[in-house]
């Protein structure tokens, strides 16, 4: 996937809501989203064309209003926007991510095996990129 430009918090709610409700008007979203951000119809919209410039979302004309639906799966957004966080936030340590797992006490059994299998899955990785030498 090709780097985008950051998201904030509004837009990211926003794209999560045209993701489940899509293809979407601006009047549908802006209502389904004023209950839970108060955004008006004109925020939503100048958010919208926003995501859209950014390249997360595209538009369309059905029956002469346009409706928006998503470019990019929300699943294939998020593994860069951590990544970037990790970058811009952290410095690219990923030690304090580790230490907030660690601290979490509502990690489900399918996270825990998750995380497990990506350790293995680096573990591996490394193992190979060292020419098979475990350190």
């Amino acid at each position: 996937m090709a780097k985008r430009k950051p998201l904030g918090q509004v837009e990211m709610e926003l794209l999560k809501a045209v993701e489940h409700l899509q293809p979407v008007s601006v009047r549908a979203l802006a209502e389904h989203v004023a209950e839970s951000t108060g955004q008006a119809r004109t925020t939503v919209l100048t958010m919208l064309e926003r995501l859209r410039t950014k390249g997360y979302l595209s538009r369309k004309k059905i029956n002469n209003v346009n409706h928006y639906s998503t470019r990019v799966a929300m699943k294939d957004i998020l593994p860069q926007l951590v990544a970037d966080f990790v970058q811009r936030t952290l410095g690219g340590a990923v030690s304090p991510v580790v230490a907030y797992l660690q601290n979490k006490e509502s990690l489900s059994r399918e996270e825990i095996q998750e995380l497990k299998a990506l350790v293995n899955e680096l573990e591996s990785a490394d193992a190979h990129h060292e020419g098979g030498i475990e350190r």
